[in-house]
C-alpha cells in the first residue's frame, strides 16, 4: 500500500515540477486574472507550440482575432505549462497547435487542442465556442489541454 501511494505521488510530481512558460509567467502567480494551459500529449517532442486565447464568441478561430498568442519551441519532456493573461474576467476559449516541423503553418503531421478538449474528427476539426468556452475571474485559472493528431481517417489523442 506504502509503496502505491509514494508511486502515486512521484508518476504526479513531474508534471507539477515542469515550469511555467512563456512571456507571462509572472501573470499566473497574481490575481489579474490568467489561463494555466497545461500541453500534453505531443507525439514528437519537436517543433513549436503556439496558444492562443480568444473570446468565448462568433470571433473565436477567426484569423487575426486572437485576443493573446505564445509561441515556444517545444520542450523535451513533460506537459508544457503556459500562462495566458485575460485582458478582463469573462468567457474565453484557448486553442493549442504543435507545430512539428516548424514550418509556420498547419500540415497533416501537425497537432491541436482546445481548452475543454472537444472530441475531433476530420469534418469537425473547428468546435463551436461554445463547447470550448471557459469562464476565467481575477485568478489563475488552470486548463489542461490534450493534443490530438490525425492517425489515419480519424483525428485523436496519441494515447487512446
Amino acid at each position: 500500500m506504502a509503496i502505491g501511494l509514494a508511486l502515486g505521488v512521484i508518476a504526479a510530481t513531474p508534471a507539477a515540477a515542469q515550469p511555467v512558460l512563456g512571456p507571462y509567467a509572472a501573470a499566473c502567480r497574481g490575481n489579474d486574472g490568467a489561463v494555466l494551459v497545461t500541453v500534453d500529449g505531443f507525439k514528437q517532442r519537436t517543433g513549436n507550440l503556439r496558444v492562443q486565447l480568444y473570446r468565448a464568441d462568433n470571433s473565436f478561430l477567426e484569423r487575426g482575432r486572437w485576443l493573446q498568442r505564445i509561441d515556444l519551441p517545444v520542450t523535451r519532456a513533460g506537459a508544457m505549462r503556459i500562462c495566458v493573461p485575460v485582458p478582463q474576467p469573462g468567457s474565453y476559449a484557448i486553442a493549442v497547435r504543435h507545430d512539428m516541423d516548424s514550418s509556420g503553418s498547419s500540415g497533416w503531421n501537425d497537432g491541436g487542442g482546445f481548452s475543454r478538449n472537444p472530441r475531433l474528427s476530420l469534418t469537425n476539426l473547428r468546435p463551436s465556442a461554445r463547447s470550448v468556452a471557459i469562464n476565467v475571474g481575477n485568478t489563475t485559472l488552470p486548463v489542461n489541454v490534450v493534443l490530438n493528431y490525425r492517425f489515419g481517417l480519424s483525428i485523436r489523442p496519441v494515447r487512446g
